[in-house]
């Protein structure tokens, strides 16, 4: 049944179960017991998550409840509410009108009109989600249900909580009782011998005010033993004097029953389980704090069964979990008063983090909890999976264990019969499957993440990074075998990988937690905004996409305030950490994870900008003026002038100025933080100290300086090495092998074989193969990735896959100008390949600030075109096909076809109509024939007179349509695209900046044709002599560790810099002094409430003390009128007392 509740009928699962009994036909439900339902219990069952389970019947109780579920669900502000779930158990025999529930076929749902209630029998509510109705063959009899709702209770108690059952807990069942008939007694005792909590309502009337008038006056009784050998007649028996005052009492509270014998037992077996039953003086006491109430209650029962050495506030704590009531926590538990140990909270931890807690994970760890030793790696595996099935992660991680399983079953017969006696056995629990490890996890972050890093915790797992999908699958599986020892290794990175956790769930509040806690905040928000990004292409639930692509802008929002901090606190510094290799995240750095998260916004940074700018002009200042540097590049011997100024290094700096270092002779600026290199100069200087370091050493004490190149050496090579320079000579040679091109095209194109091809289309040929060469180093020799990685990614650019356009348009076009038979085809293809060339000049002007948003635009605009080209299409085939059948009746050429269905139409936009031949009235000068032998033989045919009235119209609307409608909605499109563009025209610029930059900063010097001198150096160095490339240190930079984790720990400072700041706004923000407004005045209702129960205390011992006055005053009239007895002394005089102000006289 509880399956039927939670699966079939979609409620959610109960975080505790609060079952209402009782309810009194002779007697009304007092104002203050409403009160406590709805402003109590229904309030306190929204917050904990929790099922109120009544009879469901629109009276007593049952019809009270009803009206509080209704009327908080009339007064909730927000959908995003937790819903409270009310559920009705019924008698089949009691319910009115019970025969429209019934129908032979069946329905869903089922139709229910509530008729008033009779005598024997009451109305089900319609405030209730749900009924279960209890047929036990009687008719108009109560309590037909009580055992059946004894039995689910007890069933529901042994659930566990949380997502697949994965809470720390048992669901709480608590019994509340208003009022109450004697047959309530066997209902009780049932349920306590079941150990289920009551709490008993004193003051609600009937069985309640009899059960809270036994236990409160316990003390006066005497106690039933509890323990000891002797006593145990005592435990069977309880003495007469107890029994006694028991029955006393129960005829003083229902004189009218006759057979109390059995009833009184049944008292006394309840008062021997009062360890379980909690009385509640709802009548002077607050509602709003029944939620403190309900975990009081069951905490307390909970501690009688607790061992000695276990915390007594531990199933408090995991309660307080269950209900995310961490208000409860720090005010109750987390105070100081209580010592809480590494074992207390690591099961909370887990269902914190697993039914996405944040608060109360970010509790734990302010209070004693080592992250280190909690995240293992068996535990990360655990955390995974328990993904919640239906969730993009759940079904990435099983299609990942899908091709593992599927490599097992394929090279291992025997392995094939263990993984599917696994997969039955995990196919039958009610949970996800069990066999997600972080080999899953790895490639699920590989699919996401792509060529920017290598794989996660391919260490852990002893995997090679550079093996081949198939490869790494097949490793997977050998390592995976059995109890693997991994698991139980502690998680070097426990904050990172929990954010990883996290980001790949959605859950935005926990990820900007643990981004929080974790190191390198820029390179960890911009990789929580590429995962984010890539999962929102991926996921299919608009709003589900939503989310993720918010939470991906807020992590690249907090990228860009972090480096701005750090920008404006250290620019050597930001700029070090701009290409810092990160071990943790694969080896990436910020820069080419903010490329491949598309972060626009943050290489729009101030400190990005000024990086491109170091790197792209080198040596040189970047304040240089264009007439400057074309004049030396066509003049090279002025870069030993003043004509360009370059930048001096930091050590000429320090050595003409006599700056001391700062950090004393052992260590200096580049061994605290490391070096960023952006020149030529600090290439060399950097990649001399390595070699030399490596070969000889250095002296302790004495920082190394490698030796000073000759001025005239590095002063040519600072200038031609530069990207800038780089830049202008590819403009300017590409320029002229355009202008080339096209005078090979147009003068110098000579006939096939023997005949041609001529010298210039020879050298032309040549210069091609020059960029052929340029384009096969920039996608295999060019970074440290394999070959595969490289290529993936240079086919993602666009301009590249515009440059392997053009070079295949070029092979086929040489290919067939050899022939005779394909060489005007093969002049097309170079005619169209020329365009591909030309177009390709775009590219190079994108570094421009004012041209490079607008190629921008125009990007965007082609895009907007393909819209419009689509709706023009079908409008343009449906008057094309019906003006041709209309004017000519019979056509089959189809030739002339093609060009008057789609090539004539498409000319009428731009004016070009024949009249003479659309309308009749004219005359048409064309010989023209109906004979339809001369038509099948190309005969022009004529025209047809009979609907010519129909063509007008038609062309009338087609241009109406066309050139008025279609033609202003893509003006309206192009207005819209510009003006979104250019609003942000600047940030798309800076950050296709950065490509342009990277390209030509890779490049050599010269540029094609003569470039070839510079492949045949590069081949020598990299292939025969095996010299790494120093250029790489451009945008990757790997830091000795002592220098990262200095830099790590002031990124650090500079994020709990920025943070606090960002609190501070927060506070005094308006919202934020309206919340903390709210909680004094609720803090000030409080202190009334508690005065006015104060009040009624005092007034209560004011009573007490008149009536013991009156009756000391009796007793001293008797005695002072009786004869047998002479005081010594007169009694005493009374006092005067000022009267009150309210008293009357």
């Amino acid at each position: 049944m509880y399956n039927i509740l939670t699966t079939h009928w979609g409620l959610p699962l109960p975080n505790l179960l609060v079952s209402v009994v009782g309810g009194n036909s002779r007697t009304q439900i007092k104002t203050w017991v409403r009160e406590v339902l709805r402003q109590g219990l229904v309030k306190a069952s929204q917050s904990t998550g929790a099922w109120i389970l009544t009879t469901g019947l629109h009276e007593d109780v049952g019809r009270c409840v009803g009206q509080a579920v209704r009327d908080h669900a009339a007064a909730a502000s927000s959908v995003s509410l937790n819903k409270v779930v009310a559920l009705g158990i019924a008698p089949w025999g009691l319910v009115e009108k019970r025969e429209q529930l019934v129908k032979p076929q069946g329905s869903f749902p089922a139709k229910y009109n509530a008729p008033n209630a009779s005598q024997n029998s009451c109305p089900l509510d319609n405030n209730y989600q749900a009924f279960l109705l209890v047929d036990d063959g009687s008719v108009g009899r109560r309590g037909g249900e009580t055992e059946f709702r004894a039995r689910l209770e007890e069933y529901i108690s042994h659930q566990r909580t949380g997502i697949w059952g994965s809470g720390s807990i048992e669901i709480p069942v608590l019994c509340m009782l208003i009022s109450g008939e004697t047959d309530m007694l066997k209902r009780m005792d049932l349920s306590l011998k079941s150990c289920i909590p009551w709490l008993v309502l004193a003051g609600s009337g009937g069985l309640a005010d009899f059960l809270s008038d036994i236990l409160e006056n316990r003390s006066s009784a005497p106690a039933v033993p509890s323990s000891g050998e002797g006593n145990s007649e005592a435990l069977k028996a309880p003495n007469v004097d107890l029994k006694d005052r028991v029955a006393e009492r129960f005829k003083k509270h229902f004189p009218s029953e006759a057979q109390t014998d059995k009833l009184v037992e049944q008292a006394l077996n309840i008062y021997q389980n009062r360890h379980l039953i909690t009385v509640y003086q709802g009548e002077h006491e607050s509602p709003n704090d029944f939620d403190t109430v309900l975990l009081k209650t069951l905490v307390g029962a909970s501690k009688q069964h607790l061992s000695a050495d276990a915390n007594p506030y531990t199933d408090e704590l995991k309660l307080a979990v269950t209900w995310n009531r961490v208000d409860i926590a720090k005010t109750e538990l987390f105070n100081g008063d209580i010592q809480w140990k590494y074992e207390d909270l690591e099961d909370s931890m887990t269902d914190a983090l697993i039914n996405d807690k944040p608060q109360f994970v970010r509790l734990f760890t302010e209070n004693g909890l080592n992250i280190l030793e909690y995240l293992t790696y068996g535990r990360l595996e655990t955390l995974y999976r328990s993904v919640p099935d239906g969730t993009l992660l759940y079904q990435l991680l099983q299609q990942c264990l899908a091709e593992r399983l599927a490599i097992v079953e394929r090279h291992s017969p025997s392995e094939k019969q263990n993984s599917s006696t696994r997969l039955l056995k995990d196919n039958n629990q009610d949970g996800p499957v069990k066999e997600v490890t972080l080999f899953e996890v790895s490639r699920v972050l590989e699919l996401l993440m792509g060529d920017v890093c290598q794989p996660f915790y391919y260490h852990t797992l002893r995997l090679e990074f550079t093996s081949s999908k198939g490869t790494a699958l097949r490793r997977a599986s050998k390592v995976l075998r059995g109890h693997c020892k991994y698991q139980d290794l502690p998680c070097p990175d426990p904050w990172a990988s929990l954010f990883l956790w996290a980001v790949l769930q959605n859950r935005s509040e926990m990820a900007i937690f643990f981004w929080e806690m974790a190191g390198e905040a820029v390179l960890s928000a911009l990789g929580g905004s590429k995962i984010l990004r890539e999962l929102s292409k991926l996921e299919v639930e608009n709003e589900t996409k939503l989310s993720m692509k918010e939470l991906a802008q807020r992590f690249e929002n907090l990228a860009h305030d972090i480096f701005s901090s750090c920008y404006r606190s250290d620019e050597r510094r930001s700029f070090t950490l701009l290409i810092r290799k990160s071990p943790v995240w694969g080896g990436s750095t910020c820069l080419q994870m903010g490329v491949s998260a598309d972060a626009r916004l943050f290489f729009s940074n101030d400190g990005v900008q000024s990086l491109l700018s170091h790197i792209w002009w080198g040596d040189m200042k970047r304040n240089t003026e264009v007439w400057r540097l074309l004049l030396t590049f066509f003049c090279p011997i002025l870069c030993y002038t003043n004509l360009i100024s370059f930048r001096k290094q930091d050590n000429q700096l320090e050595e003409e100025e006599g700056i001391p270092n700062e950090d004393g002779p052992d260590q200096d600026t580049n061994s605290l933080y490391g070096t960023t290199v952006f020149s030529f100069a600090e290439i060399k200087h950097h990649s001399d100290v390595d070699s030399e370091v490596h070969r000889s050493g250095t002296i302790k004490g004495v920082p190394y300086r490698p030796p000073q190149r000759p001025f005239i050496v590095s002063r040519w090579c600072q200038f031609w090495f530069a990207p800038v320079t780089s830049f202008l000579g590819n403009v300017l040679m590409y320029f002229l092998f355009l202008l080339f091109f096209a005078y090979v095209l147009l003068a110098d194109f000579k006939p096939p074989p023997p005949s041609g091809p001529g010298a210039a289309e020879c050298v032309l040929y040549f210069w091609v193969f020059t960029i052929v060469c340029e384009e096969i180093r920039q996608t295999i020799f060019l970074g440290t990735m394999t070959w595969r990685q490289r290529f993936r990614l240079y086919i993602k650019d666009v301009w590249n896959k515009c440059d392997l356009t053009a070079i295949s348009l070029f092979i086929i076009g040489l290919i067939c100008r050899m022939f005779h038979l394909s060489h005007e085809f093969g002049r097309d293809m170079l005619c169209l390949d020329y365009m591909v060339f030309t177009l390709r000049l775009i590219h190079i002007f994108a570094i421009h600030k004012q041209l490079g948003p607008k190629i921008i635009i125009v990007g965007k605009m082609i895009k907007d075109i393909f819209f419009f080209l689509f709706f023009l299409g079908v409008w343009l085939m449906a008057y094309g096909v019906a003006n041709q059948a209309l004017i000519y009746a019979y056509d089959p050429n189809p030739n002339r076809i093609f060009r008057r269905v789609f090539y004539r139409p498409y000319l009428h936009i731009f004016g070009q109509i024949p009249v003479e031949e659309m309308d009749v009235g004219k005359d048409w000068d064309i010989t023209c024939t109906h004979n339809v032998t001369l038509i099948e033989s190309g005969e022009e045919p004529c025209r047809s007179h009979e609907s010519n009235w129909l063509v007008v119209i038609l062309l009338v609307v087609y241009l109406l349509v066309t050139n008025i409608l279609l033609i202003n909605l893509l003006i309206a499109m192009f207005s819209y695209t510009f003006s979104k563009v250019q609003e942000h025209s600047d940030i798309y610029w800076k950050f296709q900046r950065y490509n342009l930059i990277a390209e030509y900063h890779s490049r050599p010097a010269l540029a094609p044709p003569f470039i070839i001198l510079s492949h045949i150096n590069l081949f020598i160095k990299r292939v025969i002599r095996k010299v790494p490339s120093v250029k790489i240190h451009h945008f990757v930079l790997d830091l000795e560790p002592k220098a990262a984790n200095r830099l790590s720990t002031w990124e650090t400072i500079q994020k709990e810099d920025f943070l606090t700041a960002q609190n501070k706004i927060q506070k005094s923000s308006d919202s934020e002094r309206l919340k903390r407004m709210s909680a004094k005045v609720d803090g000030v209702l409080k202190h009334l409430s508690e005065s006015r129960d104060f009040e009624h205390r005092l007034r209560s011992l004011e009573n007490q003390m008149d009536y013991c006055s009156s009756a000391l005053s009796w007793v001293v009239d008797t005695l002072a009128q009786g004869s047998t007895f002479k005081p010594p002394r007169p009694p005493p005089a009374s006092r005067d007392v000022v009267p009150s102000p309210c008293s009357s006289t």
